[in-house]
Order: C-alpha cells, then structure tokens, then sequence
C-alpha cells in the first residue's frame, strides 16, 4: 500500500516501519546506556505516542515504568498552539528520572508546558525523546534528548499518529500529498 487515504486526503508512504523499527532500537541503546542505575519513569503522551511507546519500552533492558498524560493540541491537519490538560499526571515524581516520551515535537509549545508542569513536582531529571521532531517549525526553546527521526514541515499520519482521529492504526508512516 504506497497510498491511503484518510478521511478526505491522499497519503503516502514516508517511512517505512522497519526503518521506524530500527531507528527506536538505536535510541532505546542511548536510553539504556544513558539510564544504566535508575529507574525512569516513561511518561507517554496520549494519543499519538501509544504504539511509539509501546515499541520503545519493550525494547528497554533496565528497570522502568511508564504513565500516561493526555494533552491536546491540534485541529484537523493543523495546531492550535494552545495546549490542553485532558488527563493528568497521578505520580509521585520527587527525586524521580522522568523521560516524556512524545509522538511528534513541532512548535515545541506541549514539551515546554510539560517541562513547567513537571518541574513544579521537583523530578531528578526530566528528558525528551520523541519519535518525530520538525526542527525547522520549533518556537520553543526546547532540548530533545531522544529524538528518533528529524522530518521536514509534513503532515504525517500512522504509527500512532491520526488525522482527525483515523489512520492511528497504519504501520508505515505516510506524509500528505491532497
């Protein structure tokens, strides 16, 4: 399938899920590595990073813990630039190594948020890592300390990742052509 179509628009293939696959596989390493003697908490943004997380932690060899935080910031095929809280964080974070795990860092305006929210809860250390990072759309001063794959100003769709709610489910991602 080198086209879907979603809703309304034509998508195809961007990246296929077996170089997603092996590119996780190097960042779970750094994770690893980096993490060796702590116990982080992987705190997954919800919706699109379900499947992200998902891979990332079953490829994780130390000891961890993953939570979910629902936030909201898009409209169709574009941002809101506003953030929403839907669910919130129920963890005792305190002295904790806390890694956001994200499926798509654009302006940056949901990490920044996240990182103020978080802070207030006196973390160890809060990390980044996020499947997609649009470096050329950032408006935030934000560090990515994970990121899995750089793309350009696309709209992307699959691997956890939806238009309007649809195409979560595709394996490959798929950037818009109509």
């Amino acid at each position: 399938m080198n086209t879907v179509k979603v809703k309304d628009k034509i998508f195809k293939i961007f990246i296929p899920e077996s170089e997603i696959l092996n590119r996780i596989d190097a960042v779970a390493q750094r994770i690893n590595h980096d993490m060796e003697g702590k116990n982080p908490l992987l705190l997954a943004v919800l919706n699109g990073s379900f499947i992200f997380a998902a891979d990332l932690m079953r490829r994780l060899t130390i000891p961890c813990e993953i939570s979910f935080v629902k936030l909201a910031s898009y409209q169709g095929t574009t941002t809101t630039g506003k953030v929403k809280e839907i669910i919130g964080i129920n963890e005792v974070l305190e002295d904790r190594t806390v890694i956001i795990v994200e499926d798509i860092v654009e302006t940056g305006h949901t990490v920044r948020r996240m990182m103020e929210s978080l802070g207030t809860r006196k973390p160890a250390s809060v990390h980044v890592c996020s499947l997609l990072v649009k470096p050329d759309c950032l408006k935030e001063d934000v560090k990515i300390d994970y990121p899995v794959i750089e793309i350009p100003d696309d709209f992307v769709v699959g691997y956890g990742l939806d238009y309007d709610q649809q195409g979560r489910n595709l394996r490959n991602l798929y950037n818009i052509v109509k």
